[in-house]
């Protein structure tokens, strides 16, 4: 089921939406080589709960941490800990807040101090995706036309898309329907209705799109290649405009 929020629930998801954004400009002026990924995440956890809301990833299905940091080829969902930032890195930092029983969802990639060519323009061509597939949401819309955006995109500047893992619906639960995958075809699909809240989240890589899980945590997922990856997520919600 596709849950319709009403303009009260949305400006609830809204709320959380800022304090997530809060989180992330705080644990911006943070990052820099030498610090542990353990430390940006218990200062996500103060910050989240100083505001009144709770971390959403922390316990979800036994995740053991506050946020998600993952590291150059490491592609979503990392467990903060003991590693020490290093400079020329890239970090994924992918934050969940709970506020009033509403969840906002949002990632970005980060430079630690100086990056190379390779990582800046990864970065930028990401972001871009995520923006364009942003344009592409509005009342009736194809869901499916967003992914057909960003991989036409990626494919233009000989980037991969992860396609096992997608966006999603995001409000009362942390993934809801309907799955927003990044990859597809124009015109086809569930279309999408104002008050429908969703995360957009483009996984990138600069090298092959293969990926495999990291068995000795059973959460972080890796490129095959060891080539780098960027993830930049919004929630959003449906409007008759955009």
């Amino acid at each position: 089921m596709i849950t319709i929020y009403t303009p009260e629930e949305i400006e609830k998801i809204r709320i959380s939406g800022k304090i997530n954004y809060q989180v992330h400009k705080h644990l911006e002026k943070l990052i820099k080589p030498g610090i542990t990924t353990k430390y940006l995440n218990q200062k996500a956890d103060d910050f989240i709960r100083s505001k009144g809301g709770t971390p959403t990833f922390l316990g979800y299905k036994n995740f053991p941490a506050s946020i998600c940091i993952s590291i150059d080829d490491e592609v979503t969902h990392g467990i903060p800990g003991e590693r020490k930032l290093e400079e020329g890195q890239i970090i994924k930092i992918d934050i969940g807040v709970t506020k009033d029983g509403y969840i906002s969802d949002s990632a970005y990639t980060y430079p630690v101090g100086k990056i190379d060519n390779e990582k800046e323009r990864l970065i930028h061509h990401t972001q871009k995706m995520l923006q364009i597939g942003l344009e592409q949401v509005k009342d009736g819309a194809h869901i499916k036309n967003i992914g057909a955006k960003i991989i036409e995109y990626a494919n233009k500047h000989k980037y991969t898309v992860v396609r096992e893992l997608q966006g999603h619906g995001v409000g009362k639960e942390l993934h809801e329907a309907p799955d927003i995958p990044n990859y597809g075809k124009y015109g086809i699909g569930t279309k999408l209705k104002t008050g429908m809240v969703i995360a957009i989240e483009p996984m990138i890589n600069a090298g092959s799109r293969k990926i495999y899980l990291l068995e000795d945590d059973g959460w972080t997922v890796i490129t095959r290649d060891g080539k780098p990856s960027a993830i930049f997520e919004h929630t959003v919600v449906v409007t008759e405009s955009g």
